[in-house]
């Protein structure tokens, strides 16, 4: 399951283990067995869990993935 979320508290990308700052976005990606694994947007952006789409006008970031 695939959950986006915001930091607010002491959050750690567990690919490039960069430290999340208060408010910024990130992405959650559970599996069958529970365990969780945290994605910056510049490494779900490099492994394809995010992507660009313009919507009314403006490009945004999304992590639902392409239809």
């Amino acid at each position: 399951m695939r959950r986006g979320c915001i930091a607010m508290g002491k959050i750690e990308c567990d690919d490039c283990h960069r430290a999340l700052n208060y408010g910024e976005r990130y992405l959650v990606i559970g599996d069958e067995k529970g365990e969780k694994k945290r994605f910056c947007v510049d490494c779900c952006l490099s492994h394809g869990y995010a992507s660009y789409r313009v919507e009314k006008g403006k490009e945004t970031i999304t992590f639902l993935p392409k239809q």
